[in-house]
């Protein structure tokens, strides 16, 4: 399938899927369901997928003039590459508490994605609305070394990898169909 010219393929759902699928992995752990034996493959993702290609993503993104996508994908690369980093080299001589304002940031930054996600479809407000929760539960676990609230927040994570995944098959879906087979609540 070739597309008209001068038009760009839609950058959307390998970013979303960069994001769900790495999100996904680290949310089984946060969750309980894994160990942190299992970080090597998270840290394999949030390099390879989860920060690499929300990256390649955002560059698209940028190139075709989305503000919000761009900004999205390049800080939630950025993201799994420093936490990848982070958990590889530096992780046990930072304080959970410090750790905790990490993830606040994150989830004070995501806030205000969701904020501009009002304007936008609802699969996307429910992704930034689960993601401002899941940061938040996982900075209040962190601080409070509550392991029940990080599990929350990785319950939380793996709601918002879904809705993440969602979109995504919805955006390739319905292109591949040029029809509505997976709704997204779009704005009217």
């Amino acid at each position: 399938m070739s597309n008209t010219t001068n038009s760009y393929a839609n950058p959307g759902p390998l970013g979303l899927c960069g994001f769900a699928l790495t999100t996904w992995l680290l949310c089984l752990i946060n969750g309980g369901f894994f160990d942190t034996q299992s970080l090597g493959l998270v840290i394999a993702m949030a390099f390879a997928f989860g920060g690499t290609a929300q990256a390649i993503a955002g560059i698209m993104e940028f190139k075709k003039g989305n503000t919000f996508g761009f900004t999205a994908f390049i800080s939630y690369g950025a993201f799994w590459w420093s936490w990848g980093l982070f958990v590889a080299f530096f992780k046990g001589e930072t304080p959970a508490t410090f750790v905790a304002w990490y993830l606040a940031a994150w989830g004070t930054f995501t806030l205000m994605m969701f904020i501009a996600t009002l304007a936008k479809p609802r699969a996307l407000q429910a992704i930034f609305f689960f993601l401002t929760l899941t940061f938040y539960a996982l900075a209040i676990g962190d601080a409070t070394a509550n392991h029940t609230i990080i599990n929350v927040g990785g319950y939380l994570g793996l709601i918002t990898a879904l809705c993440a995944f969602y979109l995504a098959a919805a955006e390739v879906i319905n292109e591949s169909y040029g029809r509505t087979v997976l709704p997204i609540g779009e704005k009217k």
